[in-house]
């Protein structure tokens, strides 16, 4: 079906529709013209916006209405039905808002409404006049977005130790790495965006120390950047082992576009590949590089892929996923050593290896806090505010280590819409907002044609429980502890993930 069809779905708003139309559902999809229009019930309200998420091309008909908000089904973004705003990540553009009228019993939609601006965030005393940020992955961009649209006037400056601009970074092992996705769909933002919204950004600059007395970050070339908040969002990287072999040219690690374009290059004259790690990055590369046409084999010393995250049950139905797209696993081992064209595992076993990919994991990078003398315990400690121990000084994304449930153990969580959210949060908080961090983490994870949307943490169980069919490609796993459920994951139920992080936002 074109996408034409797809936003012609429904009734002609032009016509008029009743309440009847909504047939008991709080939404209606329809169309003016060529555009999807979604209406939404609000009370004694019919609103009018655009039907479509403005992240991946979401159904926001198919998402959760809450009060006047409604979420994507897909990646939860969050937008707001009266202004259109994206309130929450992963979306960071608004959706249209549309006029309604109501003649007698029937609601018509004819024309868009005005744009309406965000909100400012309230000044605080002392509103900042300079404003750093280090590091340019997701928490980074988010919060230079965010002060931006917030309308916040300052000196914003974005200090990226990477090469290219911030980008999509889940894409960089997904549909970028397999092929699907064009490299212009990758950058978050295009090259003007920075330059028009007064964004200073410098890539491949990195933050040596911080002059916490001063209030100055200085760089590596020496430069110094005054500042009166500080925001900290140096991320994560990958874990290097030191296997004999790993430093040639043909063994990867997979954290920035540099390194996905360094493997597709690779990639288009190879014919073999061993990923060493069957974690959500391994198993994404493992599908990306198969779906290129290379013999895949993934090697991992645990016995079941992503057991400590999906537990065995869940963990095995995934591998059989790429078995059955011709990937090969050797669970329980990892690479002795690494050859120009060959592997040889511990267990003795040589596998061919044009391209090695090393996926094992990733560590936060504190060392630029922790010589800060911030506080670091398994990551940067922050407040509920997301603010270090430092005051003026805040932290987001992978670093930042949280507190989680009264009573309950601090949470750090390596997620892309975690980070993103944190840095919107630690942007408003900045310019004197007083918000709480209070999202529940989320995560979705691609292995072939199957999606997995994860909401929730829970680093450890007494009980898993499989509602539905693993191999229909419908359910529902929770995992619980203490007769508590702590996450789940579904295939096949977005609606449900959508209600399921309702529900663990406002427990009873």
């Amino acid at each position: 079906m074109s996408s034409s069809a797809t936003n012609q779905a429904g009734p002609d708003l032009t016509r008029g529709v009743t309440l009847a139309d909504f047939d008991g559902r709080r939404v209606l999809r329809g169309h003016v013209g060529e555009d999807a229009v979604l209406l939404t019930r609000i009370g004694d309200e019919v609103l009018a916006t655009g039907a479509t998420c403005t992240h991946y091309g979401g159904p926001l008909d198919e998402g959760a209405v809450e009060g006047d908000t409604v979420r994507c089904p897909w990646h939860h973004a969050c937008f707001s039905l009266r202004t259109g705003e994206a309130l929450a990540a992963p979306a960071f553009d608004p959706i249209a808002c549309w006029k309604v009228e109501r003649e007698g019993e029937r609601y018509f939609v004819r024309e868009r409404a005005a744009v309406t601006a965000p909100s400012a965030v309230a000044a605080p005393s002392k509103t900042p006049q300079r404003i750093v940020v280090v590091g340019g992955g997701a928490a980074g961009f988010a919060a230079a977005e965010m002060l931006r649209r917030s309308g916040w006037n300052g000196t914003l400056t974005v200090l990226s130790a990477e090469a290219d601009a911030p980008c999509d970074r889940p894409n960089l092992s997904k549909d970028y790495l397999a092929g699907n996705a064009p490299e212009e769909w990758i950058p978050l933002r295009p090259a003007n965006f920075y330059t028009d919204q007064r964004i200073d950004l410098r890539l491949g600059t990195t933050a040596a120390t911080i002059d916490v007395a001063g209030r100055t970050v200085v760089t590596g070339d020496g430069a110094r950047h005054a500042y009166d908040r500080l925001l900290l969002a140096t991320g994560a990287e990958p874990v290097r082992l030191p296997i004999p072999g790993a430093d040639q040219p043909h063994v990867f690690t997979l954290r920035s576009l540099a390194d996905s374009r360094a493997i597709i290059a690779r990639a288009a004259g190879a014919q073999s590949a061993v990923v060493l790690g069957s974690g959500f990055i391994g198993l994404e590369v493992a599908a990306s590089l198969a779906a290129r046409g290379l013999a895949v084999h993934v090697v991992a010393l645990d016995a079941h892929p992503l057991e400590r995250v999906l537990g065995a049950e869940l963990g095995d139905f995934v591998r059989g996923l790429h078995e059955a797209h011709g990937e090969t696993f050797h669970m329980g081992t990892s690479i002795a050593t690494i050859g120009p064209r060959t592997v040889t595992l511990k267990d003795g076993k040589e596998l061919a290896a044009d391209i090695v990919v090393v996926g094992v994991g990733v560590r936060p990078r504190v060392a630029l806090a922790q010589a800060a003398g911030l506080a670091v315990d398994r990551g940067v400690v922050v407040d509920a505010y997301l603010e270090t121990s430092h005051p003026g000084i805040y932290a987001a994304g992978d670093i930042a280590r949280w507190p989680g449930d009264p009573g309950g153990e601090s949470l750090r969580v390596e997620h892309w819409v975690v980070a993103e959210r944190q840095g919107q949060v630690a942007a408003k908080n900045m310019l004197g907002a007083a918000e709480r961090y209070r999202d529940v983490p989320f995560f979705w994870s691609a292995h072939h044609d199957v999606t997995i949307r994860y909401v929730g943490h829970a680093l450890t169980w007494d009980e898993i429980r499989i509602d539905g069919d693993l191999a229909a490609h419908d359910c529902t796993v929770s995992y619980r502890k203490g007769g508590r459920t702590l996450a789940v994951a579904t295939i096949g139920r977005d609606a449900q993930a959508l209600a399921e992080a309702q529900r663990l936002a406002h427990p009873a």
